[in-house]
């Protein structure tokens, strides 16, 4: 029988489609072990991030995700620019609702099919909730998405096109995970979040099975966005089932991005603090990592300290001028995705470290 185990108290509980968070408040994890990985089977399944399915937790013989995959995984790894050989960006933009959460998404919706679920409800900054009601679409199910009343009207366009029903919020992001997290316990369905549910990092572990795949071995350095941590904390798990597996000799460095007017991650590391204070959201242009109380707090802030990773916090002008500098280079990327390249231009890295930059959402997606 599958379980979830609570991060806070340790203690467990068998898997249900209304189950999300533990009695005590705590986040749920996955019990399981360290997955055995055959790398040479790799190649009997298609070229998405699929091919990773065993090394995830569904049962040997399960088939479901054929039916919902669209294709996701498996961006591009590109060396950024000829004077600079050693930095790559990864697009994984290049998805089937150009963010990377379609990793998460495709990984999650698979287990709530699996479980029978006939409705969701998650709440995002926009790209989760587009990556959820599309895969919500694909597998037939009912879907509310909660957003901010100041969300992108690209972002809303997208999550309308599959069907979903949209509630708009007026609040900050915790006042719509609230609300969200409210109509999932009165209604009894499944919370399709990205942050609480751990299958969703069983998938955005695959981001880290490519690059080991792409390179041929692991860079020195993860240039990572964190708001939830969802791809900062896959990252980290997928990078450490390889090491873990004896096919890696080291972990990279994870090196945090966080907006410098809503950066309690930041704050907290900096302070040494094992959990982070929440903080009043300031105001920033990067709205997909604009989390004032990351419940995975305490996780992010270990992933990082255990690579001897750092946090750099990012000013808003130096957002903007990133996002014009990528686009010369030809990458036209959402406002959240220009703080990773202002945090690996502030980065002070040697000429030979290998540094992986991360483009998580298309530019037509921003305002």
């Amino acid at each position: 029988m599958e379980q979830y185990i609570c991060n806070r108290c340790g203690k467990k509980h068998n898997i249900t489609p209304s189950l999300w968070k533990c009695n005590c408040g705590g986040v749920l994890d996955l019990v399981k072990e360290t997955p055995q990985i055959n790398v040479a089977a790799w190649n009997n399944y298609p070229n998405s991030l699929w091919r990773y399915v065993e090394t995830m937790p569904f049962a040997k013989d399960s088939k479901t995700w054929e039916s919902i995959t669209m294709g996701e995984g498996q961006s591009p790894l590109i060396v950024l620019d000829a004077q600079e050989p050693n930095a790559y960006v990864k697009v994984d933009y290049m998805m089937p609702t150009l963010s990377f959460k379609d990793r998460g998404a495709a990984v999650l919706m698979t287990k709530a099919k699996e479980l029978g679920v006939s409705k969701v409800i998650a709440d995002s900054s926009g790209n989760a909730g587009t990556a959820i009601a599309a895969y919500a679409a694909r597998c037939n199910m009912k879907c509310d998405i909660y957003l901010s009343d100041e969300t992108s009207p690209k972002k809303i366009a997208q999550v309308k096109a599959h069907g979903a029903a949209i509630k708009q919020i007026r609040g900050t992001r915790e006042d719509i995970a609230a609300a969200a997290q409210k109509a999932v316990d009165e209604e009894k369905v499944f919370y399709a979040s990205h942050v609480y549910n751990p299958y969703f990092y069983e998938g955005t572990k695959t981001y880290a099975y490519e690059i080991y795949e792409q390179l041929k071995g692991v860079p020195d350095a993860l240039i990572i966005p964190v708001g939830n941590g969802t791809l900062l904390l896959g990252a980290y798990y997928g990078f450490k089932e390889l090491f873990e597996n004896k096919l890696i000799e080291k972990i990279p460095k994870i090196i945090a991005i966080q907006a410098a007017n809503c950066a309690p991650l930041a704050n907290a590391f900096e302070k040494g603090k094992a959990i982070a204070a929440p903080v009043t959201n300031k105001g920033t242009l990067a709205e997909g990592i604009a989390i004032a109380a990351p419940a995975r707090s305490k996780q992010i802030l270990e992933a990082v300290r255990e690579t001897k990773g750092m946090f750099i916090d990012i000013k808003e002008d130096e957002i903007l001028s990133a996002r014009e500098m990528l686009a010369d280079k030809g990458f036209y990327v959402e406002v959240t995705t220009a703080a990773n390249y202002a945090g690996y231009l502030k980065y002070k890295k040697t000429p030979q470290e290998k540094v992986i930059i991360p483009l998580c959402g298309a530019g037509i997606k921003s305002k």
